[in-house]
């Protein structure tokens, strides 16, 4: 018996993990993956138009960014239902306007307005009952010392070199916008319960509070 049917996670199923960067979202979503024989969907920044002006001039472009990532994450979503399922994803549609729109809003390099347009549009989109939500959202959770260990170990060289006054305000907001998160089940898991560089047994302890949190009632309502 494979670990899927042990923890009777169904077949069926579309988890998204989230998280701050550098919490190992990528990494568990490969393992989780290849564990339970699901198909995984990464972020896709090749090809994207706006990127290369979006960091020449925030103010410019932040809006068209964030247009084109909800419409990019949307039409994935989406594919990933009308496929049947049976996928993990790394990093879900909801963070863009919970953590990196507000963002954008807060400190002025997005407009009020544009921002309340962004808004009403992912509402629209999102936000309803018509669109199909995933069963579980993982979120990957540490202290802020934990982090930014992981970062210095394993992080990318741009990721060791950015200062800590913004992994600090990254690190408010996912606890703030987690704390508010109501669109589908949520799982916290902390960082520390598992290492799967170390100990890829460590593995099954996820994948049991996932079986556990899946099969509750309302989880895997369409």
């Amino acid at each position: 018996m494979n670990l899927r049917e042990k923890y009777q996670i169904p077949d069926h199923a579309l988890i998204t993990v989230a998280g701050t960067v550098g919490v190992g979202k990528s990494t568990l979503t490969k393992a989780l993956a290849s564990e339970l024989g699901f198909r995984t969907s990464f972020e896709k920044v090749d090809n994207n138009p706006y990127l290369d002006k979006f960091y020449a001039d925030f103010e410019r472009w932040s809006f068209h960014l964030q247009i084109y990532f909800l419409a990019e994450r949307f039409k994935e979503q989406k594919l990933m239902f009308e496929q049947g399922g049976n996928f993990i994803q790394d990093r879900s549609i909801y963070e863009d306007t919970g953590i990196f729109a507000k963002m954008h809003a807060d400190k002025g390099t997005m407009s009020e307005v544009d921002y309340t347009t962004y808004k009403s549009l992912f509402d629209a989109m999102v936000m309803t009952p018509y669109f199909p939500h995933p069963n579980l959202l993982i979120y990957l959770d540490g202290s802020l010392e934990d982090i930014l260990n992981r970062i210095q170990q394993r992080g990318r060289e741009m990721e060791k070199q950015t200062p800590l006054s913004y992994w600090e305000e990254m690190y408010g907001r996912y606890q703030k916008w987690i704390a508010e998160f109501d669109a589908c089940p949520v799982l916290k898991i902390n960082i520390n319960e598992y290492d799967l560089l170390q100990d890829q047994h460590s593995l099954e302890s996820v994948i049991a509070k996932i079986g556990d949190k899946i099969s509750r009632p309302g989880a895997l309502a369409k």
